[in-house]
């Protein structure tokens, strides 16, 4: 996928010749954060402090800061920037909404921050309130939000700063399909991100920018489409779908930084496991000569920030209660990871489809369907708390049954497998059926061979159907299902019944029994 990019080593080249004068910065990043304020297994989940003392955890506010700090210091000159998607995937959130993170990121002194999908999970009014208690820029040029009263004032396009007498453009992109994704409401119109990215590109070169940097949190191939298409950015710290990109990890998706013609994009995974640091140097036109770096792991070698660490303690207290309560066990890992759930069938994904099928097996329902970007941790073996089934399913969506056709059932399959190649979460997770699905086929033709309860599907037949409100109610592209028959969107949190499963089923054991298949 890359061949056809300039790696950091040939950018090198292109210095011969150019003039003499430099200038040097060092852009930390980081993205999809997903309130990780304490540290995070290899799972992603939240690690216990016995293992954190043992070496054994990742990532937490608190080594954050430290890796923050040794890298500034580093660099000297630098730029902090954040992808979007700070927001949701753990109790800290869905108790302090926007508060811990705001907290946080002013402690760290960040310099802008894009608006991600997520920061719209709770409406305008709980970003409005994160706006307004952080100390910096938050931008999103590709949308109009001139009709939304809310956040009228409270969100730039894009804003241009100074570092070391320089100065800087920063733009912000969120994805075009926020409102398939969290809950922006119906007064924001999101546009195209890169028009949205060369209508600011003009402004800053009429006021001699030449210098800019966009805040992308839009996934590695539009953050490539808006690369090519606007050729004078010099840099996309990216985010949305948690690409690790390195010259040094097996596996990861690309080379850091990618690059497109010369333009320098990056993107440092999830969760707080990496702090990103990308040295670039420009000549006196603004081009780069150089742009080198690589991921830092922030594992058990980076020493947490002890004030840090006591301050996560004390939010973490009212939460203690809750999370801390063993539900179940489990014979095994239960598999949830993204690369998994949203590619293909897996261990959790048929656990909490078949909780959800479980619990409304009595009311006529024929099959569940969930979405797999709705699953956002895996759980390790032994005893499971509450915590992680709520780091697992942090949304607080509540199960819906609805009834529609075969016909309508099918166009919700196909759009759930449109985007594997983009890891897309509106993955399904079923249960109650099988199907095969064909990735190298044409979007609209890619599932086969559907069976319920050991029949085809029928077009015409009338299904019954359970999922959570999020899909129900059009979410992740599935408008399918918005006008189903006898819906009901107000059934248990999702979280309760999936524990509630478990405690049915202990101790459980993770599988997959075929139920979704790939064509040869």
């Amino acid at each position: 996928m890359f061949a056809r990019f300039l790696t950091a080593t040939a950018v090198l080249g292109l210095s011969a010749g150019m003039a003499s004068a430099e200038y040097k910065i060092t852009i930390l990043h980081t993205n999809d954060f997903h309130a990780r304020f304490e540290p995070i297994s290899k799972y992603d989940s939240t690690c216990g402090a016995e293992d954190n003392d043992a070496g054994e955890c990742f990532g937490g506010s608190a080594r954050l800061v430290t890796a923050v700090e040794e890298a500034k210091e580093r660099a000297g000159n630098y730029l902090l920037v954040d992808g979007g998607d700070q927001f949701q995937g753990t109790l800290f959130y869905t108790y302090y909404k926007g508060a811990a993170a705001a907290e946080m990121m002013n402690k760290m002194g960040y310099d802008g921050m894009t608006v991600g999908n997520h920061e719209f999970d709770d409406g305008p009014e709980v970003l409005k309130g994160f706006t307004e208690a952080v100390e910096f820029p938050i931008l999103m040029s590709n949308a109009d939000i001139s009709g939304e009263p809310i956040l009228t004032d409270a969100i730039q396009k894009s804003v241009i700063i100074e570092k070391d007498g320089e100065k800087i453009g920063m733009i912000g992109l969120t994805p075009l399909d926020t409102p398939e994704l969290a809950s922006p409401g119906k007064n924001i119109i999101f546009t195209p991100p890169a028009d949205a990215v060369a209508a600011e590109v003009e402004k800053m070169k009429a006021e001699g920018v030449n210098k800019i940097v966009v805040l992308s949190h839009s996934g590695l191939n539009v953050d490539i489409a808006v690369a090519e298409a606007n050729p004078d950015v010099d840099i996309i710290v990216g985010g949305h779908d948690n690409s690790l990109l390195s010259n040094t990890i097996e596996g990861a998706k690309g080379p850091y930084p990618v690059m497109v013609g010369n333009t320098a994009i990056v993107q440092a995974y999830a969760y707080g496991k990496f702090l990103g640091e990308l040295n670039v140097t420009f000549d006196d036109d603004g081009n780069i000569v150089e742009a080198v770096g690589e991921p830092i792991l922030l594992d058990a070698s980076v020493t947490e920030d002890e004030l840090t660490k006591g301050r996560i303690s004390e939010l973490a207290a009212p939460l203690d209660e809750i999370r801390n309560k063993v539900v179940a066990e489990t014979s095994e890992a239960i598999d949830g990871s993204r690369d998994n759930c949203r590619a293909m069938e897996c261990q959790m994904g048929n656990l909490v489809a078949d909780a959800m099928l479980d619990r409304v097996k009595d009311q006529g329902i024929d099959v569940a369907i969930g979405n797999g970007g709705g699953l956002r941790a895996s759980i390790d073996a032994g005893e499971v708390t509450m915590g992680e089934v709520l780091t697992v399913l942090p949304f607080q969506n509540t199960l819906s049954t609805f009834q529609v056709t075969g016909e309508v059932l099918l166009a919700a399959l196909e759009n759930g497998v449109s985007q594997i190649e983009d890891g897309g979460g509106r993955f399904p997770q079923v249960a109650g059926m099988t199907f095969t699905v064909d990735p190298s086929a044409e979007v609209g033709s890619r599932v086969s061979d559907v069976m319920i309860g050991g029949e085809p599907l029928d077009p015409a037949k009338t299904y019954g159907v359970v999922s959570n409100n999020f899909v129900r109610n059009g979410g992740d592209g599935y408008s399918m299902f918005v006008d189903a028959d006898n819906a009901y969107d107000f059934g248990p949190d999702l979280a309760d019944v999936t524990a509630e499963y478990l405690i049915e089923n202990a101790p459980y054991t993770p599988y997959t029994d075929g139920r979704i298949t790939m064509a040869e």
